[in-house]
């Protein structure tokens, strides 16, 4: 099992930058690819960005703003956000896949709350 932390959230005016962290433990070794999903009141659970190896991408709503790191010596996973805008606004959630091997099911943290005041 794996299990993921996020921290990092919180209120924040539009234009401005917030980074989100998520910390994983567990059988870390089964993590594959890792990303940021968001879900805003009402609305489905949309991808943000994703990376996997070397590579990252992002949904077109906030590329050229988000950034998607990791850092695999930490089994941590960044979101730097910049230029916010209100519909930002989103529980943000840590996502992992694993590798085949490890079975079939992403993990999830519990998802923490950005808010962009306009």
């Amino acid at each position: 099992q794996v299990q993921l932390v996020e921290s990092g959230g919180g209120l924040v005016q539009a234009g401005g930058s917030l980074r989100v962290s998520c910390v994983a433990s567990g059988h870390t070794v089964c993590i594959n690819t890792m990303g940021w999903y968001r879900q805003a009141p009402g609305k489905e659970r949309e991808l943000v960005a994703a990376i996997s190896g070397g590579s990252a991408d992002y949904a077109d709503s906030v590329k050229g703003r988000f950034t998607v790191s990791r850092d695999s010596a930490k089994n941590a996973l960044y979101l730097q956000m910049n230029s916010l805008k209100s519909e930002d606004t989103a529980v943000y959630y840590c996502n992992a896949v694993p590798w085949v091997a490890c079975g079939i099911k992403d993990y999830w943290g519990q998802g923490t709350q950005v808010t962009v005041s306009s």
